[in-house]
């Protein structure tokens, strides 16, 4: 009870003047919605900065625009939803610019190898942080028609992990599993054929890798590339818009 008292609090705070500006500046998406979703984004935006700690690496200096940019991004997926603040996140690391980590990574075959890795973004669910380039982050939110967005892709992850399973299914209602299950596993069986034919497609290959991935590439298109998804994909677009209770395709802008 302390908790939701708490953030109903900081929802019913007035938006800082000049955060209010950074998003309206660096958030495109922000422009699209409706002036009731503007207020709801921008009360989820005070809890999120409230509630994660925000660290600046290599090198970074952390300022407010970096912050609030990240957060107001997160807050799209919040919006119309009950929701608890992704809460298997604690961390959010903003490195300048892509960032190489060094490691195992898979190779195909069942093989493995060792070596460096250049990533724009990273999470898992055992990690409680989530990594991000600002570079990219901020070309994401300014550039919302080409379906790439790092912000929205990790944080749809956090959304994964809600059941802390990790398998392109966040938490649904009870009618929605059945749907979900059929439609999103028949969407990524084909996209994967798709990928292995060099068939083009909407969705980008890289939401082939597995279902996880799947998810939060289909997120990004969800909120950047609404009508060519709603067209091409309807069956998918209407399971994404029940689980987002949003629905993009008819935003203006």
């Amino acid at each position: 009870m302390f908790k939701s008292s708490r953030r109903e609090r900081l929802r019913s705070l007035p938006l800082p003047e000049e955060w209010k500006r950074i998003i309206e500046r660096n958030v495109r998406i922000y422009r699209r919605l409706s002036p009731d979703d503007q207020q709801e984004l921008l009360g989820h935006t005070q809890v999120l900065l409230a509630e994660k700690h925000f660290e600046g690496c290599g090198g970074l200096e952390l300022t407010d625009e970096i912050r609030v940019t990240i957060a107001a991004q997160a807050s799209v997926l919040l919006l119309h939803r009950e929701t608890d603040y992704y809460p298997r996140l604690t961390s959010i690391l903003v490195y300048p610019a892509a960032y190489v980590v060094s490691g195992e990574r898979p190779i195909g075959g069942g093989l493995w190898e060792d070596g460096e890795e250049s990533l724009l973004g990273h999470t898992s669910r055992n990690l409680r942080a989530l990594v991000i380039a600002w570079d990219d982050v901020l070309r994401g939110a300014l550039v919302v028609d080409d379906g790439e967005n790092v912000a929205l892709h990790e944080f749809a992850h956090q959304l994964d992990f809600e059941d802390r399973a990790v398998d392109g299914t966040p938490l649904l209602e009870s009618w929605q599993y059945a749907s979900w299950a059929r439609v999103l596993s028949d969407e990524f069986e084909t996209l994967q054929r798709d990928v292995d034919d060099d068939s083009p497609t909407l969705i980008d290959s890289y939401g082939a890798k597995n279902p996880a991935e799947f998810f939060a590439v289909v997120t990004e298109l969800f909120f950047e590339r609404p009508v060519e998804l709603r067209q091409r994909h309807p069956a998918l677009y209407e399971e994404l818009r029940s689980f987002y209770r949003q629905d993009p395709a008819t935003w203006n802008g």
